[in-house]
C-alpha cells in the first residue's frame, strides 16, 4: 500500500475585475506559484487556487464607463487574468469566479444561512463612512487626516439598513489565536499590525447592501430586497471552488487552506473578518496567512491617473516570461515595498541572467560538447569534495529560504553556487587541458572538472524549477543533449 501523500492548499486572493491585470497581480500569482512548486517538488499534492472576484459597485461603474453590461465586462477581465496565467507560466489546479451559480453561489447561501442560524447575523439601521474605493464601510481608525488610509479620498457617509454580521463576538478568541499562531501571519510586522487592530475593538460589520444600490450582486437568501455583501461572497470562495456546499471529497480533503497569500493591504479582511465567519461556521481555520508588500513604480505608488501602472504582457513580450518572474521574485523583498523600473530591469536581467546563469551554462555545455566528442561514454559525476559541499550547503538554504516564503534570498544563495562554478572554472581552466593536449583527446583531469560543472548545473536546473520552469526545462535540455544554447540574449 502506497504511503498517503501530505496536502498543501494555498491560494492567492481572488482578483477585482474593475480593470485589466497590472503588474502587481502578476507579482502575487508568481509568489504563490513557486511555493506550489515547491511543494510539488517536496512530494506533496498541492492544490493551488486563484479567481476574479467579479460583483460590486465599482464593477458596474466600469462597466458603464466602458459602455457594457456588467456580465459581458466581467466576462472579458476574467478571461484578461486567465491569459496572465498562462503568460506568466503559472501552474494552478482551478480558477474560480464569483459569478459562477452552479460552484460559487450555493456556498455563498449555504454560508449566509448557517451563519444566521447561529445568531450571528442580524438586520439593523447603520449610519456609517462608507468608502467607494475600498467598497466598505470603514471606521475611523481606517482614516488618516479624515481620508481613507488605501485610497487618500474622504468617505461619505451613508444611513441605511442592513444586515450586520457579530465579528465583535469572535474579537478577544481571534486575538488568543493570532497571538499563540494557531493562524500564523507572516511577517511578524504584519501578524502585530493585525494584534494591534484587535486591541482597538472590533465592530460588527455589514454583511449586506440594499438591492437597490447594489443589484449585480448575489441576493441574500431570505430577502430580496438585500445583496450580500463582499465578505461573504469574496472570502468563501476558498472553500467554494472545494465544494463546500456539498460537502464534497475535495473539501474535506483539502480545507484548511495551509496558506493564504494576499497583499497587506487586504490582511486585515483574510485575518480578522474571514477567521470570523469560520468560527462562527464551526470550520477549520487557514494555517497560515503571507502578506506580501505592494510594488511601486519609480519609487510612486502605481496609479492609474499617474499613468505608472505595469502592464505584465508588455514586460513578458519584450524580456520573456522567466526573466519578469525572476526580476520579481529576485529584486523585491516579498516581506516589503519593492520598486520597478525598467532600468532596473535590465540591469539584473543582464547581470545575473545573461552574464551569470547564461555565461555559466553556454561555457560548460560548450566544453561538454568536446569531451563528449572525443569520449561518448563520457558521465555526469561531482568528485571534486568543495564542489560537493558547496552544493549541499546550497540547498539547505535554499530549502530554509523557500520554508520561510524568503523567496529573494533562495535565488541569492542559487546564485552564489552559480558564482562558485565560475570561481572553479577560472582556477581549473578547464579549456587549457583541451588545447595544450596535441592529440585533441580528454585527459581524466578535464573530465573530472566538467563532469563536476555539469553536475552542479544540474542541481542548479533543479534549484531554478520554481522560478524559471521554461528556463530549467531549457537547461535540462542542453545537459542531454549536450547542445548549448543561449539561455538569456543581452539587452
Amino acid at each position: 500500500m502506497s504511503e498517503k501523500r501530505k496536502k498543501f492548499y494555498i491560494t492567492t486572493p481572488i482578483y477585482y475585475v474593475n480593470d485589466k491585470p497590472h503588474i502587481g497581480h502578476a507579482y502575487t500569482t508568481i509568489l504563490v506559484d513557486v511555493l506550489a512548486r515547491y511543494h510539488r517538488f517536496l512530494g506533496e499534492e498541492v492544490f493551488f487556487l486563484t479567481g476574479t472576484d467579479e460583483h460590486g459597485a465599482k464593477v458596474v461603474m466600469a462597466a458603464e464607463k466602458a459602455g457594457k453590461n456588467p456580465k459581458e465586462f466581467v466576462s472579458e477581465i476574467s478571461i484578461k487574468f486567465r491569459k496572465l496565467i498562462k503568460v506568466l507560466n503559472i501552474f494552478n489546479s482551478n480558477f474560480i469566479r464569483t459569478t459562477d451559480k452552479k460552484r460559487h453561489w450555493p456556498t455563498v447561501k449555504k454560508i449566509w444561512l448557517k451563519l444566521k442560524e447561529k445568531g450571528d447575523i442580524y438586520k439593523k439601521q447603520y449610519k456609517g463612512l462608507y468608502c467607494v474605493g475600498c467598497e466598505a464601510f470603514i471606521t475611523k481608525k481606517d482614516l488618516k487626516d479624515g481620508k481613507c488610509i488605501s485610497h487618500q479620498k474622504e468617505p461619505e457617509i451613508i444611513e441605511e439598513e442592513n444586515y450586520f454580521f457579530k465579528l465583535s463576538k469572535y474579537a478577544k478568541k481571534l486575538e488568543r489565536i493570532i497571538q499563540k499562531n494557531e493562524i500564523k501571519i507572516i511577517p511578524q510586522v504584519r501578524k502585530n499590525e493585525v494584534l494591534n487592530f484587535i486591541k482597538q475593538g472590533l465592530e460588527d460589520i455589514s454583511f449586506s447592501r440594499p438591492r437597490k444600490d447594489l443589484k449585480w450582486a448575489i441576493p441574500v437568501p431570505d430577502d430580496s430586497s438585500a445583496s450580500i455583501y463582499v465578505w461573504t461572497d469574496a472570502l468563501s470562495n476558498y472553500i467554494s471552488a472545494l465544494g463546500y456546499a456539498k460537502n464534497s471529497d475535495k473539501f474535506k480533503k483539502f480545507w484548511p487552506a495551509d496558506v493564504h497569500c494576499v497583499g497587506k493591504d487586504i490582511l486585515k479582511f483574510h485575518s480578522i473578518i474571514w477567521p470570523g465567519m469560520l468560527l462562527s461556521l464551526g470550520l477549520p481555520l487557514p494555517k497560515t496567512i503571507f502578506a506580501h508588500g505592494h510594488i511601486t513604480i519609480n519609487g510612486q505608488k502605481m496609479s492609474k491617473s499617474l499613468g505608472n501602472v505595469i502592464d505584465p504582457f508588455e514586460l513578458v513580450e519584450k524580456y520573456g516570461t522567466d526573466a519578469v518572474r525572476y526580476f520579481l521574485l529576485r529584486e523585491i523583498s516579498p516581506f516589503e515595498d519593492g520598486d520597478f523600473t525598467h532600468q532596473k530591469f535590465e540591469q539584473r536581467y543582464n547581470a545575473d541572467l545573461a552574464n551569470g546563469l547564461g555565461n555559466l551554462v553556454a561555457r560548460v555545455i560548450t566544453m561538454a560538447e568536446k569531451v563528449k566528442i572525443q569520449n561518448s561514454k563520457f558521465k555526469i559525476t561531482i568528485q571534486n569534495s568543495k564542489l560537493k559541499k558547496e552544493i549541499e550547503t546550497t540547498w539547505r538554504k535554499y530549502k530554509k529560504a523557500l520554508n520561510e516564503f524568503k523567496f529573494n534570498e533562495a535565488l541569492i544563495t542559487t546564485w552564489e553556487l552559480i558564482s562558485f562554478c565560475d570561481r572553479y572554472i577560472e582556477k581549473e581552466k578547464p579549456w587549457e587541458l583541451l588545447t595544450n593536449n596535441k592529440q585533441q583527446t580528454t585527459n581524466n583531469k578535464q573530465q573530472e572538472v566538467i563532469s563536476n560543472l555539469l553536475y552542479a548545473i544540474s542541481d542548479i536546473a533543479e534549484m531554478l524549477k520554481p522560478f524559471l520552469p521554461e528556463t530549467s526545462e531549457r537547461i535540462f535540455n542542453q545537459l542531454k543533449n549536450q547542445k548549448s544554447e543561449i539561455l538569456f540574449p543581452r539587452f
